[in-house]
């Protein structure tokens, strides 16, 4: 069935940052309310896809678009959206326009650093960022999935390299080096399946389950292709670009990069690796199964070293896509379930954690936990309250999105597919458990610092003495929050703003459809899996 949905998800955000592109300097104060249309539009459309998705053919693509591309190479722009496709699509839509509720949604503040911090680039890298990434999750053509997944590295470099933090460069430079390495090893595995084959039509190669090509080629293949998408993962030891890029990026930026950047990787390993290569997916699986956990429990440890909360929570994203690649590698209908699972509910929760360590650097003007001084609950009620929610749902409580994403992972590990060394799996299920019990401590730790006991240090908005600037009096080398910056604190003249709002309109509209999908997701289950086990069974047909 050929539909206009899929084409019109990746124009109307596509066509407007063409349209940016010419658009007279006197528009520079639309540009907030012009981001907001096009990404509400986008999320729109992917609603009525949502609500027009034939849930009972949920194996099948749907609103497919076949059409000639590079014809002399028998190359198509094959577009389509099955079970495993549409959560991550609904996913990536939301999530951008709730990036554009917290840049262009805000106070007068948020309003003026917008619109100083080069606004129509802004919005433009962000639009196509969005193209590249929905693009990622419709294609149905192996060289048009590689474009579209090229396609997101420059808006990011940009968003990192312009809008980030004092060591944004390096932290850029970092992030491009290392997923355009592995995107070449990734090329040089797809150009091997084209050879054997014939095609890059990935319908025609996921029936096919490998026909056409040996067991080492497939083993080859798929070490090539998987070095690729584990770097976008991130899978350790290929994850280290990560928390440096987390750390410098901008909010929004964090929050696209966890949310859907990394779904990119493991999504690939569901649509491509898995089902056209599964001898060479067998012959790996303990391998990715081994790196998975040791991921898992690095990813625990590195956490409760952690001074900085972006970076805490950076690493957290290690241990929770460790998860996600321990499901596929147990090549079983509930491990992959899990994977799939785990992908939707760790870009709610995480990304509601990058959106409250911006709102609480934006408070306190750090992020250092330990210079935060703790007591947020006893200042910010409102803040620490959802701080508090999202740490429980991304430690995994039941009842919370989190929790079911892990279950399903480690029963998979229980009994791995066959052919796989069970004893090995029941190793990495123990291994994978541990990790689940270090990332509670590691959350437990955080609000210890953040939440909990007396303030030491309140937050202040820049605020001036009765129209004059306020004095620094802060003694020279004094440690925030200590004895000497609060003697000197009191002793200067009544600010006229001095604590800030609790939780503010933008951030309240950019956070709240996260919290309810991770309590929805969290109580109804059935919810994902009804709509992912279809297609993860005809995935798996020649491995079952």
């Amino acid at each position: 069935m050929t539909s206009w949905l899929p084409i019109a998800l990746l124009a109307v955000p596509l066509i407007g940052a063409l349209l940016l592109l010419i658009a007279p300097n006197a528009l520079r104060p639309l540009l907030r309310t012009y981001g907001l249309i096009l990404s509400g539009l986008t999320l729109a459309l992917a609603a009525l896809l949502v609500a027009t998705f034939d849930y009972g053919r949920a194996a099948e693509p749907q609103f497919e678009v076949d059409r000639p591309w590079i014809p002399g190479l028998g190359l198509r722009f094959h577009l389509g959206v099955d079970g495993i496709s549409l959560p991550l699509i609904a996913l990536t839509a939301l999530l951008t326009f709730l990036c554009f509720i917290y840049l262009c949604w805000g106070d007068g503040r948020a309003r003026e650093q917008f619109m100083r911090d080069r606004p129509r680039a802004l919005v433009f890298t962000l639009l196509v960022l969005e193209v590249g990434m929905i693009g990622t999750f419709l294609a149905l053509d192996l060289l048009l999935f590689f474009v579209f997944f090229e396609i997101v590295l420059i808006p990011m470099y940009f968003v990192i390299g312009i809008w980030g933090g004092e060591r944004r460069r390096a932290a850029s430079v970092k992030f491009i080096l290392y997923t355009l390495l592995g995107s070449v090893v990734m090329l040089l595995g797809l150009l091997l399946i084209w050879a054997q084959t014939g095609t890059l039509d990935i319908e025609v190669l996921n029936a096919a389950h490998g026909a056409g090509m040996s067991r080492s080629v497939q083993i080859l293949a798929f070490v090539a292709i998987g070095i690729g998408l584990a770097v976008k993962s991130p899978m350790w030891p290929l994850h280290t670009w990560l928390p440096d890029a987390h750390t410098e990026a901008p909010t929004v930026g964090s929050v696209l990069l966890a949310g859907v950047l990394l779904k990119m990787g493991t999504y690939g390993f569901a649509r491509i690796a898995i089902p056209a290569l599964p001898e060479g997916a067998t012959a790996v699986a303990p391998w990715l199964g081994a790196f998975a956990v040791v991921g898992i429990v690095y990813g625990a440890l590195a956490c409760l070293a952690q001074r900085d909360l972006k970076r805490m929570i950076a690493y957290s994203s290690v241990g929770h896509m460790g998860f996600v690649l321990l499901g596929f590698a147990t090549l079983t209908p509930v491990g992959i379930n899990g994977a799939l699972f785990a992908n939707v509910a760790h870009g709610l929760i995480t990304g509601l954690l990058f959106f409250l360590a911006g709102a609480i650097k934006d408070r306190y003007h750090t992020v250092d936990m330990p210079s935060l001084g703790g007591g947020m609950l006893a200042t910010l009620p409102r803040l620490g309250s959802v701080l508090t929610f999202a740490s429980i749902a991304s430690l995994g409580l039941p009842g919370l999105a989190g929790f079911w994403g892990e279950m399903l992972a480690l029963l998979g590990a229980f009994q791995p597919a066959n052919g796989l060394p069970r004893p090995l799996f029941l190793t990495y299920m123990v291994i994978g458990g541990l990790g689940a019990v270090l990332t509670a401590a590691y959350f437990i730790v955080m609000l210890s610092r953040v939440t909990h006991g007396r303030p030491t240090h309140t937050p202040q908005t820049p605020a001036v003495p009765h129209g004059r600037p306020a004095s620094t009096s802060k003694t020279p080398g004094a440690p925030l929050g200590s004895s000497e910056q609060r003697t000197a604190t009191i002793t200067q003249e009544p600010l006229t703003q001095s604590t800030p709002d609790d939780i503010r309109s933008h951030e309240l509209g950019s956070w709240t459809p996260l919290i309810v999908l991770t309590l929805l997701f969290g109580l109804w289950p059935a919810l994902l899996l009804s709509l992912t086990t279809p297609a993860v069974q005809t995935l798996l047909g020649a491995l079952s």
